[in-house]
């Protein structure tokens, strides 16, 4: 197994070979095993980590922020408003003055077409890791999770049929991040993944086609349709979940009338009985009950969302304890 880690940057698990992801995982397993054992895993002893976000957090902060002390470091919290960014501090010199004071910057930036190069931005100069808690274009600590969470419930990951499916949503116009990761990632592991959306939701041609490659090269598959109905049908696992129009409709409106045309995709115990007896219902977090999903799927037998949510922690504290500690 790989073992470079040491300094290596997390923005997006296209980076990450196959087997330097198998190797997180397996230390987040480790993890989350000393952490229910109440094990020492203090692994980074008085290393600090930078946090800075751009927007607000629940899962993010609070997954890193405990993560870094139960790893024996620290974790700053830098609402990047009260920073000099806010008065136009280039990412140059934030990362080079960050790097000579800690041991790794955690940064989320989803401001479409500004997020993602502002991390790599950071990662130019940095001389310590740049992890990417969320940027326009990529969510890898919520990825790595989802991955994580599927294994222990199904290890037998090649073919399993899993369904990313656009939901109905109106709290604000939301990343494509998390879907995009998540077809990137999946079929590196052999999954049959289906993305279903309306039109007007697409996610960009380059990850179609990375994602298609990748599902030759490990032997899954990848489906696109329009029709959500088929994409719960006979399913593994479906992730529901709303993200915005940003590639057919970079404007920022929340709802419009692309949105409102589409409120009938929604995760229902109907289309749950689509899928197989023992499929599971996942979703990143926080899902906006009532329109994405009914609070009887959500709350049911199928619902992983808890489960999925904790191994945020333990897979965060795997990337600082490799990145900012490994070998």
């Amino acid at each position: 197994m790989q073992t470079n880690f040491r300094g290596k940057h997390f923005i997006t698990l296209q980076d990450w070979s196959r087997e330097e992801i198998e190797t997180l995982l397996a230390v987040s397993t480790d993890l989350k095993r000393k952490f229910a054992m109440r094990e020492s895993t203090e692994y980074l002893k008085n290393e600090t980590v930078f946090l800075m976000f751009f927007e607000q957090s629940t899962r993010t902060r609070n997954s890193m922020e405990a993560g870094i002390t139960q790893l024996g470091g620290h974790g700053h919290f830098l609402d990047t408003s009260t920073m000099q960014i806010s008065h136009g501090e280039v990412a140059k010199d934030t990362a080079i003055i960050l790097s000579r004071y800690g041991h790794g910057i955690a940064c989320r930036n989803c401001f479409w077409g500004i997020g993602n190069k502002y991390l790599n931005d950071l990662a130019q100069w940095s001389t310590v890791p740049i992890i990417n808690m969320q940027c326009d274009l990529y969510h890898p600590l919520q990825a790595i999770a989802d991955l994580m969470t599927i294994q222990e419930k199904r290890p037998q990951l090649r073919n399993l049929k899993v369904s990313v499916i656009w939901a109905y949503a109106t709290s604000h116009k939301k990343p494509i991040s998390v879907p995009l990761s998540q077809v990137l990632l999946f079929p590196r592991f052999g999954m049959d993944v289906t993305l279903a959306y309306p039109k007007g939701y697409e996610l960009p041609d380059w990850v179609i086609n990375k994602a298609e490659e990748s599902a030759r090269q490990n032997g899954g598959s990848l489906t696109i349709t329009h029709d959500q109905d088929s994409a719960y049908r006979d399913a593994d696992v479906v992730i529901p979940k709303n993200w915005g129009s940003w590639v057919s409709n970079p404007g920022k409106d929340v709802v419009d009338d692309l949105l409102t045309q589409n409120k009938i995709w929604k995760c229902t115990e109907e289309r749950m009985a689509l899928t197989k007896p023992d499929s599971m219902y996942m979703h990143a977090l926080p899902a906006d009950r009532g329109n994405e999903v009914e609070d009887s799927v959500i709350d049911g037998s199928h619902s992983i969302v808890y489960d999925e949510a904790e191994n945020r922690l333990h897979t965060s504290k795997a990337v600082m304890a490799l990145t900012m500690g490994g070998r």
